[in-house]
């Protein structure tokens, strides 16, 4: 029996698979969020990792053979040299970097950094925080001995082991297609001082431990039990969801908004924007476009109009395609936008609204903003191939189909839950494979049991002109200024004063408590 935990941003999961693969069972924690101050957004790290070991002590701890580990990417883990938590770890959605991220883009250094790794800083990424705290807390990071990513700060908690993985090493400051960090990227963003902070890179796609005896003894786990720490949730869902195809794309529709594309070698052209990572097994690369903002858009403009998630395909349902001339920009992120392109002041907006306008006008203006961007995310990933799609809101049959019909393309619907968990033992697998250089029980990234949903003719051109109308809505709001963006922050240093009528200005979706 094999356990794949997953640490996302909201909740934490232990899903267990059979011998064949197959999923048996599931247990969740919820991961807290801190907000200590605006634009700051944190977990307590202990409470991390307790629910995770709350989560292995609930298993039928006698038939684990092997843990894997992945989670939430991006962000900055800071430990001390006996690998308990230095200071809260910073989420991925924190936007204490923007101000360094803004000097990197006028200084050329993220243009630079693009064209050497695939990767593009943006505030939550790891070598920006780390920049911030550098500016903001220095103390923090003289008495830290790892930076580091989620699920590699709980491989070291569960086993001591202190090391990175090539698929969930420190952005932008890594080079996928070394597989080392890069030492200009390092110099360029003023980090060279820090090296020492950087774990080491393990050889196999995987990092593979024993559980540490103390911690086998608390969960029931037996000693001597394999932990693997290989890719970070993105690649890991790729690999559960077997895309593998070079031009395929997944679509993942969770508190992210990630666009996914297979690619043979690593991809440097275009606007320096989104991430290129290793492919679990590293046997190519991902051109990833994480959008800021997925579900928990979803949940916000929910909550707004007093509707449930259960209410959602009704919504759908009720509103026509082009929700009866109501538009929205999705950038609902404190963070502003990393993918398809980098600005921390992007803001989000609806705009057509009248006394007409209903709430199920709404829901679907904002799911149809999230379809517009991951067609701009599938354009900038260089998507050729198949899309397949998973996630929390791939549930919901009609938000699929509208998905569907803004892509103008087919969309297969994984049927097997937690895909994520299922990549991670995969890739753990095959790591263990490579080692000892023997066939696993489990298969590899085999094609998941999936769904297809086809797009409706008849909405294509009403798409594909509303598309149109959004790109040229964000080229104007990113040339003119971000509705919003006025607003006094410790954290911005830009002023703008466009506005336009008929608009909710400067939304920002709340993170759940």
């Amino acid at each position: 029996m094999r356990v794949g935990v997953d640490v996302g941003t909201s909740v934490t999961k232990a899903a267990v698979f059979g011998p064949d693969g197959s999923l048996t069972s599931v247990r969740s924690r919820a991961t807290d969020m801190l907000r200590p101050a605006p634009g700051c957004y944190e977990h307590d790290s202990n409470q991390v990792f307790s629910a995770v070991l709350d989560l292995l002590t609930e298993l039928d701890s006698d038939q684990v053979d092997l843990i894997a580990i992945t989670g939430q990417g991006d962000g900055l883990w800071l430990l001390d040299a006996g690998g308990a938590p230095a200071r809260a770890a910073m989420s991925w959605m924190d936007n204490r970097g923007a101000p360094d991220c803004r000097s990197w883009a006028d200084n050329d250094v993220t243009e630079t950094i693009f064209r050497r790794t695939g990767n593009a800083p943006f505030p939550g990424a790891g070598a920006a925080l780390l920049s911030a705290l550098d500016r903001l807390e220095p103390d923090a990071l003289t008495a830290a001995d790892t930076a580091t990513q989620c699920q590699h700060a709980i491989m070291q908690g569960l086993t001591g082991a202190r090391a990175a993985t090539r698929s969930a090493a420190m952005l932008g400051v890594f080079d996928p297609a070394t597989g080392a960090y890069d030492t200009e990227a390092i110099r360029l963003t003023g980090l060279s001082h820090y090296t020492r902070l950087l774990p080491t890179i393990a050889a196999e796609a995987a990092a593979i431990a024993p559980i540490r005896p103390e911690l086998a003894r608390r969960t029931g786990i037996r000693p001597g039990t394999l932990v693997a720490s290989g890719p970070y949730d993105l690649p890991a869902a790729a690999f559960g969801a077997g895309v593998t195809g070079v031009g395929d794309g997944l679509l993942i529709i969770g508190t992210t908004l990630a666009c996914l594309v297979v690619h043979p070698s690593v991809p440097t052209g275009g606007e320096p924007a989104g991430l290129t990572l290793c492919v679990a097994d590293d046997s190519g690369y991902l051109r990833a476009m994480p959008a800021m903002v997925g579900t928990a858009g979803l949940d916000w403009i929910l909550n707004i109009v007093g509707a449930a998630h259960a209410d959602l395909d009704t919504m759908l349902r009720t509103s026509a395609a082009g929700a009866n001339g109501v538009a929205a920009l999705p950038y609902l992120s404190p963070a502003g936008e990393r993918a398809p392109f980098v600005d921390p002041a992007a803001s989000a907006e609806f705009t057509g609204l009248s006394l007409a306008t209903t709430p199920a006008d709404l829901v679907r203006a904002l799911c149809e903003s999230l379809a517009y961007a991951a067609r701009h995310c599938f354009q900038a990933a260089g998507l050729a191939g198949t899309v397949t799609v998973c996630g929390g809101g791939s549930a919901s049959g009609e938000l699929v189909r509208v998905f569907a019909d803004v892509l103008g393309r087919p969309i297969a619907v994984v049927d097997q839950p937690e895909t994520t968990a299922r990549g991670a033992v995969l890739a753990a697998g095959a790591a263990l494979d490579a080692a000892a250089d023997v066939a696993g029980s489990i298969p590899r990234a085999t094609p998941a049991a999936t769904t297809l949903v086809q797009p409706s003719p008849g909405n294509r051109t009403r798409y594909d002109d509303g598309y149109a109308a959004y790109l040229d809505r964000v080229r104007t709001a990113r040339s003119v200024g971000w509705p919003g963006a006025a607003r006094s922050s410790q954290f911005s240093q830009q002023r703008f004063t466009y506005r336009q009528p008929a608009e909710i200005h400067g939304l920002r979706a709340p993170v759940k408590e």
